[in-house]
């Protein structure tokens, strides 16, 4: 399979973290006969400073072109200053729009080399963790009528049935390919929006009967996350309750600079990122640790491309590269075997198989 990336590093450690995932992708690659085509593009802090904008055209209609997105990271405090319309963070706003992505995966998952970092007790996270949360990206609160009226202020949360049917859609779908389990988060009992939100989520699960399909409300499913989140698989939420969910799920885990996260639209086509920052104090320092970035490389393969065999290589690769004592300084601990970004790099390659 010939693919076309289209590449974005961005600011800070991006560029650092992002080289590491394409040399994990090449050695991918050659193994299993496919080929990367890679197009650099510009957007974030360092697309302000060359262009006057965070994301120039050009990178939208590239990134339009190619087949899928792998982006590193964007911002940092030398932007601080600018105008609110031309913060870095624009550019993901803008890509996420002009892409058509609307849905939002944020796997949480809790290694067994990395159990100590998690904040819970040990015997609520025992044998690991694997949630996946789903987020609508694009509708809600985020996006809907607001304004000032005198010495008040208003936001509008509002969905349309399509924009439900659709994330839900996404969701059981995942659900399907894990643990066929799905939970629905809402605020049912008080908002309208989530009361259609229920509904519809409702439906759409006639079609797909394998799936046991539960609801709650989004305070009560932020207190079940800390104390049993092993009882979740895939978590369905709106906008605004899944950016807090899918940050307490992060939490939990104890490690942040390990999480990717995809960005879909209803075809294929998908942008991939780690969670973490753009961490400029580090950048350029081989400190940076790029294991969320390669993990995000995986879910491409995996979402974009249905290239199970070779995501589960690079995912096997990074438990055994973390099995073997390899950290960078962000979630080492003591006796292991402490690296900078590009001897991580290494380890994972040497372990693809």
């Amino acid at each position: 399979m010939k693919i076309r990336l289209a590449l974005i590093p961005g600011d800070g450690i991006g560029p650092d973290i992002v080289k590491e995932a394409v040399r994990v992708l090449d050695k991918t690659a050659d193994i299993y006969g496919h080929e990367f085509e890679y197009r650099t593009l510009l957007a974030g802090g360092c697309a302000i400073d060359r262009t006057g904008e965070p994301l120039p055209a050009e990178t939208l209609e590239c990134a339009k072109e190619s087949d899928a997105v792998l982006l590193g990271a964007v911002g940092g405090p030398k932007w601080d200053n600018v105008p609110s319309s031309l913060r870095p963070e624009k550019a993901l706003l803008g890509l996420r729009g002009g892409l058509g992505l609307f849905c939002n995966l944020r796997p949480a998952m809790l290694y067994d080399e990395l159990a100590g970092a998690c904040p819970l007790r040990s015997e609520l996270v025992e044998g690991g963790l694997n949630v996946m949360v789903v987020r609508e990206l694009t509708g809600g609160i985020y996006f809907g009528e607001r304004g000032r009226d005198g010495d008040s202020a208003y936001d509008t949360m509002r969905y349309s049935k399509g924009e439900v049917e659709r994330i839900a859609r996404k969701a059981f779908e995942i659900a399907m390919k894990r643990n066929k389990k799905l939970t629905s988060v809402d605020k049912a009992n008080i908002l309208e929006s989530s009361r259609l939100w229920r509904a519809t989520v409702d439906e759409v699960a006639a079609d797909y009967p394998e799936v046991a399909v539960n609801h709650l409300y989004v305070d009560n499913a932020a207190m079940q996350l800390v104390r049993n989140p092993k009882q979740f698989d895939v978590i369905l939420t709106e906008n605004m309750f899944g950016d807090i969910l899918s940050d307490e799920a992060s939490m939990i885990t104890g490690s942040i600079g390990m999480l990717p996260s995809a960005s879909l639209r209803s075809d294929s086509f998908g942008m991939y990122e780690p969670i973490h920052g753009s961490a400029p104090d580090i950048a350029g320092q081989n400190k940076a640790n790029p294991l969320a970035t390669i993990l995000s490389a995986a879910m491409m393969l995996r979402y974009s491309f249905s290239l199970t065999k070779e995501a589960d290589a690079i995912e096997k690769a990074v438990e055994d590269t973390l099995r073997q004592g390899w950290r960078t300084a962000d979630i080492y601990t003591e006796g292991c075997r402490l690296c900078g970004t590009v001897e991580m790099g290494d380890a994972v390659i040497s372990n693809i198989k």
